[in-house]
């Protein structure tokens, strides 16, 4: 089994909620389940949850391009 493989059928850590979680998005170098997408997406930017989701996200590397 290849590592792609086996990532979907273990799961992977979501860099927000830290929970390992089948189904999410990709970016860049994170993973993001899709219960927290979603919560993010809805909560509001005076939200005291907000501030920690903005928290959460400034784990998120930039991969460097090489050309």
């Amino acid at each position: 089994m290849n590592s792609t493989a086996a990532k979907k059928s273990v799961g992977e850590a979501c860099i927000v909620c830290e929970e390992i979680k089948l189904a999410g998005i990709h970016l860049y170098t994170a993973f993001i389940c899709e219960e927290c997408e979603k919560d993010i997406i809805h909560t509001d930017t005076n939200s005291p949850k907000y501030k920690y989701y903005l928290k959460q996200l400034k784990k998120v590397n930039n991969p460097e391009i090489y050309s």
